[in-house]
């Protein structure tokens, strides 16, 4: 057992442990998507408490428990991944029906986001029994917390989660991206981000966040246009690695778009290049690499 949390866990309960927590419910538990201190007061008190827990790796889970000093017997645990949900679902209800406390966790973030739990609720639920969730980690609020996306841009997300894996479908679901306004959040393999980046790619200009390794010691955010995204990504090696979370910003509107390339042009008839950009970006808040190619096509379309 881990000595590294033994502060937490104390702080856990002091915390925590003067809470309700009723038997014979289904404990939705969020986890850290990388770093292990995001674990909430809450979690980790829950799971020490309570006398089962459903997991979608029972190896990883079991790793995650030892870490924060949670000893658990495998007899404890219950593996309920993509592959057998339904079956497993039904030995989960088995347990509350006896009066259990049962915790379910997926092997990072938030269960039942683009991660398996969803049908293990949706179970519980017809059987009338009660479902509470401990929110917590996510890649999806993370990265849409870290994109900027402003007030004056549309509002809302949607959430696509992975796309097909097939080429086809895949350029298909990216065409239908193309006409939505609002921002999209995307997650990849490291084995297939280089394809969704080509993907992507034919979104041109329309701004696209990608967090890398999110919470983890070699992180990454960055901001750059859809068709730059396969170059910035090739620029080093390193960022072909771990795990992604996307954001797809907004479509600016033809009015914004107008705008925005209206006052570069007034600035490039009066500043260098790069100035011009730079004051751009600062004036519109608008990418600058997304400014720089536009100033790019207005000076090839005259001439200069």
């Amino acid at each position: 057992m881990s000595a590294l949390f033994t502060s937490a866990l104390a702080a856990s309960s002091e915390a925590a442990s003067g809470q309700h927590y009723p038997q014979g419910s289904l404990y939705v538990v969020a986890t850290p998507i990388g770093n292990l201190a995001d674990i909430s007061l809450r979690a980790l008190y829950l799971l020490g408490l309570v006398e089962t827990i459903a997991c979608e790796d029972t190896r990883h889970t079991q790793t995650l428990l030892r870490a924060y000093g949670i000893d658990k017997s495998g007899s404890q645990l219950i593996a309920l991944h993509q592959h057998n949900e339904a079956q497993a679902a039904q030995t989960v209800i088995d347990h509350l029906r006896l009066g259990q406390r049962v915790a379910y966790v997926s092997d990072a973030g938030t269960p039942g986001i683009s991660d398996p739990g969803a049908r293990l609720v949706a179970a519980v639920r017809q059987q009338n029994l009660r479902c509470i969730p401990l929110p917590g980690p996510s890649s999806v609020t993370t990265v849409l917390s870290a994109a900027g996306i402003t007030e004056d841009q549309p509002g809302g997300f949607i959430f696509a989660g992975f796309l097909s894996t097939k080429t086809a479908e895949r350029e298909r679901a990216v065409l239908a991206l193309a006409a939505e306004p609002q921002a999209v959040v995307l997650l990849e393999a490291p084995h297939r981000i280089e394809a969704l980046a080509v993907a992507l790619a034919s979104l041109g200009a329309r701004a696209v966040t990608i967090g890398r390794e999110l919470t983890k010691q070699f992180e990454e955010i960055a901001t750059v246009s859809a068709k730059d995204l396969p170059a910035w990504l090739l620029h080093d090696a390193n960022r072909l690695r771990g795990e992604f979370a996307l954001v797809v910003h907004p479509a600016p509107t033809q009015t914004e778009t107008t705008q925005d390339t209206r006052v570069l042009k007034l600035l490039l008839e009066q500043l260098p290049l790069k100035t011009a950009v730079k004051l751009a970006a600062d004036i519109t808040g608008e990418p600058r690499n997304t400014l720089y190619q536009i100033a790019l096509d207005l000076k090839s379309a005259s001439g200069a």
